[in-house]
């Protein structure tokens, strides 16, 4: 709850959202999907635990510089570590549910997987209005360039860029 998001902190987005407030979030989202081709609890499930390890090894963003492989060797130990505790059955099921994520090797994962940029703009949208600086957070956009491709997600992330760029073009001419 108190690790905040790595990439709101390097933009000096005042009172970043947290981790845990991004995966509720993600949960919520794939709660109200209507898309019954998906298994909508294991994707509830895999958005509660997509983050989990950053608890313990911090949100390590892209501009952190750490390989894909280190960053998934602390990720894993940290599951193991919080894991620890719970019954084999839990353990292993929370695991899992992890690894699936991280391998994106099933609809569901790449489904959450879509939710997870998808809820990044939504939120830089957000600080974007509460700053009344739109366009400020334009790099978040251009990360998620061509990751979407779930027709409900790209209903809503149209959504999103419709009503982003009506506010960027009403900051460009106060007057129209």
């Amino acid at each position: 709850q108190r690790v905040p998001r790595t990439g709101w902190v390097y933009r000096n987005v005042a009172k970043p959202e947290s981790v845990s407030d991004h995966m509720y979030r993600m949960a919520m989202m794939a709660l109200v999907t209507e898309d019954k081709s998906l298994n909508k609890d294991r994707c509830i499930r895999l958005a509660l635990v997509h983050d989990m390890a950053e608890c313990i090894v911090g949100d390590i963003a892209p501009a952190d510089n750490i390989s894909k492989q280190e960053k998934h060797r602390r990720e894993e130990a940290a599951m193991q570590q919080l894991t620890q505790l719970l019954s084999e059955d839990l353990r292993k099921e929370i695991y899992e549910l992890w690894e699936e994520y991280e391998n994106q090797c099933t609809a569901e994962a790449r489904f959450v997987k879509q939710l997870d940029h998808c809820e990044m703009i939504l939120q830089a949208f957000e600080y974007e209005e509460l700053e009344n600086t739109p366009g400020r957070l334009q790099d978040f956009y251009d990360s998620t360039a061509g990751k979407f491709v779930h027709p409900g997600i790209l209903q809503l992330v149209s959504l999103i860029n419709t009503e982003r760029n009506k506010k960027i073009a009403a900051t460009a001419h106060p007057h129209s």
